[in-house]
């Protein structure tokens, strides 16, 4: 199985160089703006090439381990229809509702199949939720060279501790082909990946927690350690901008991230967010012979942590938070 990690890195790069000449022949351009944090031109779309590799894992992983194949069909159908709505949402802007009908639509089947399988209602709620919340988040915090694609990376390789089986090897694909795209992504963005691949990596994301959650049982709270980072700033941003009044589903540039970028530069911050997901992955490893009682009180203080710093970012470089 290790040859095909390679393949799926080869898939990201070939398919991210073919998707930035169709995205530039399309002029599938994004324009700097008020409510952007880059300062250049650059063409969108790039994360069609994650998509297409996940897609052949899926389909290869339900041949080889038949009784994964009703889950991995339900991940495989949700992924294409997040994948879908995105890339039409970068070739022509839809609806945000739209966008949130058809991500609805994609937890659903995925939470139905996870039920299904294990003849659990709240593990399929929390397979909702989690897939659900994660498409949207990576959305939100697409936004600076390198970003989304590191931090999915990272969180994948430290779910694939976990998923076990065939998730835990179609964690590693992701992470492959996410290292086949970053250097077209980072540290200068020839390329983004768009909302076909933002949605993607976080439904993927959000499939692979549910799965692990379900392994770990009653050490659950460990997944919510190596998407924390994301998950802190994404849901902050979104209930001060909800209790503000804003128009919440528009573009903006008011995450944590995005005001330290104006002032370190896309380089720094997402160096220093893949130093700090790293940290977090290394520790939830170490941890995770421990009770749950013990693992469920070091996430919550993580978190408690992740809060106090969203804080303080956004005091030292977008002003007092309201």
């Amino acid at each position: 199985m290790l040859e095909w990690l390679v393949v799926y890195v080869c898939m990201g790069v070939a398919g991210t160089w073919l998707a930035r000449r169709y995205a530039l022949h399309r002029a599938l351009i994004d324009q700097p703006g008020e409510r952007r944090s880059h300062s250049v031109a650059t063409p969108r779309g790039g994360g069609i090439s994650i998509v297409i590799a996940l897609l052949v894992a899926t389909v290869a992983l339900g041949i080889r381990q038949p009784t994964q194949a009703p889950l991995l069909l339900a991940f495989g159908t949700g992924l294409l229809l997040v994948a879908g709505i995105g890339w039409i949402d970068d070739h022509r802007p839809l609806s945000p509702w739209w966008r949130l009908a058809v991500h609805v639509l994609a937890a659903g089947l995925f939470a139905l199949a996870v039920g299904d399988l294990h003849s659990s209602f709240t593990w399929a709620v929390c397979a909702f939720v989690a897939t659900l919340v994660l498409t949207n988040v990576w959305n939100f915090m697409d936004g600076i060279d390198g970003l989304a694609a590191s931090q999915a990376l990272l969180a994948a390789v430290g779910l694939s501790a976990w998923a076990g089986g065939a998730w835990g090897w179609l964690a590693l694909a992701l992470a492959a082909a996410c290292a086949g795209f970053l250097p077209f992504n980072f540290p200068r963005a020839r390329i983004f990946m768009g909302d076909v691949g933002s949605g993607a990596l976080g439904y993927a994301l959000g499939a692979l927690v549910a799965v692990s959650a379900v392994r770990l049982e009653g050490r659950a709270a460990l997944v919510l350690l190596p998407v924390s980072v994301f998950l802190v700033d994404a849901t902050l941003t979104l209930a001060r901008r909800i209790l503000r009044g804003e128009r919440w589903w528009s573009p903006h540039t008011q995450h944590a991230y995005q005001a330290w970028a104006r002032r370190a530069g896309h380089i720094s911050v997402t160096v220093a967010y893949a130093l700090v997901s790293l940290v977090v992955i290394i520790c939830a490893w170490a941890l995770a012979f421990r009770g749950g009682a013990f693992i469920t009180g070091i996430t919550i203080a993580w978190y408690t942590c992740c809060t106090f710093f969203w804080l303080g970012l956004q005091k030292k470089y977008a002003g007092a938070v309201s």
